[in-house]
């Protein structure tokens, strides 16, 4: 009878410790499902700001910034193959330089017989310097595990999402890589889509005939411009530029060969300027170019250039006929304007002022550059 009362308390005791082990496993498995859904809430929440950006650089900042910080990850890079400079020329009409974002590397052509660029699913592992390290530039983070995940639209490659960790247990050869699969698919089709933006943008502020900026961007950009100009008291300077006799160009030899005019004038200013000094045809033969941070004396210095650039080599038409051009050029600018004045007054101001200079420049006999007194 003792023998029966002490084997029943045995399994009591068994199964009690059963029991509190089975309701610390069920505890266990109740916080990891609570972890889990805080994880895939901020997933969902990423991907809305993904799918919202209203731009390409609000984009990168999402994938470089917000992408860390919501999958625990210590540096992740995007490679793109940029093959015909598409996204270099955005950013270059956005006035970004690229160096300030080094997790963006843009190739021109993949890399012949590259494994890398053949990748058809994410591979994961520890991080290889000899295979890795083009993904993962010296001036980030190395990582110790590494993801690379091919970029896919239209059955073709258009890039690399690279996520690094300095985990060595974080990305290892086997696991499952559906989750990083589907965030690389959104990814993909945002990067396509604010890319067409930026180029349905750009094409709508872009004059068609010369490439460069239209009237319409030139207004706007000019009241960004006075709008830092006045939050940090800095010069800006304008030249309006007007091509000399153009009727004449025209009448003479016809509207094709004055469009070739129009079209060599706006290379030859573009040519002369910084990467963020903006030009743009501002009607007919009229150009104007914006120049922020410059006082009125480089302004002058660079309204030559581009004046002794135009009139000094003569433009070549299709009939191999040689062709002298000139402009004249008027120059205006403000120093530290007024942080109480409304941009747009300060803005008509200074075109006012420059085209007013212009008009004396073609007064006193043209081929001139004149600064607004």
């Amino acid at each position: 009878m003792e023998s029966t009362h002490a084997t029943s308390a045995i399994e009591t005791d068994q199964l009690a410790e059963e029991n509190r082990q089975l309701r610390e496993r069920l505890q266990d498995l109740l916080l990891q499902a609570h972890d889990n859904q805080q994880i895939l809430q901020r997933q969902h929440e990423l991907n809305l700001k993904l799918i919202g950006a209203e731009g390409f650089l609000e984009l990168i900042e999402n994938i470089f910034q917000t992408l860390p910080q919501i999958s625990s990850l210590d540096v992740v890079t995007l490679l793109l193959i940029d093959s015909q400079d598409r996204v270099r020329g955005m950013m270059a009409h956005l006035h970004v330089d690229i160096s300030r974002y080094p997790n963006l590397l843009l190739l021109r052509h993949e890399k012949q017989n590259g494994e890398l660029f053949s990748l058809q699913k994410p591979e994961v592992g520890p991080y290889v310097a000899a295979r890795h390290s083009v993904l993962f530039p010296a001036t980030l983070p190395e990582p110790v595990s590494a993801a690379v995940v091919p970029l896919h639209r239209h059955n073709k490659l258009i890039g690399l999402l690279n996520f690094g960790s300095l985990q060595p247990d974080r990305f290892t050869k086997g696991m499952a890589t559906d989750f990083i699969q589907v965030q690389a698919s959104i990814v993909a089709i945002c990067l396509e889509n604010v890319i067409n933006q930026e180029r349905l943008k750009h094409i709508s502020l872009t004059d068609p005939l010369t490439g460069v900026r239209n009237r319409r961007y030139i207004e706007k950009r000019l009241h960004e411009e006075i709008s830092h100009a006045q939050r940090h008291q800095t010069p800006l300077s304008c030249l309006f530029i007007d091509i000399d006799h153009f009727k004449l160009i025209n009448d003479s030899l016809g509207h094709a060969h004055g469009d070739d005019v129009l079209c060599e004038v706006a290379a030859r200013i573009q040519s002369e300027l910084r990467v963020y000094d903006v030009v743009g045809r501002f009607g007919g033969e009229e150009f104007v170019v914006l120049l922020p941070n410059i006082l009125e004396e480089d302004a002058v210095l660079v309204a030559d250039r581009i004046r002794i650039d135009i009139g000094n080599e003569p433009f070549q038409t299709d009939s191999r006929e040689a062709i002298s051009v000139t402009v004249s050029i008027g120059i205006s600018t403000i120093l530290a304007p007024d942080r109480e004045q409304p941009p747009i007054e300060l803005a008509q101001r200074l075109l006012t002022r420059a085209d007013s200079a212009l008009y004396r420049a073609k007064k006193e006999g043209r081929n001139k550059t004149i600064c607004w007194d």
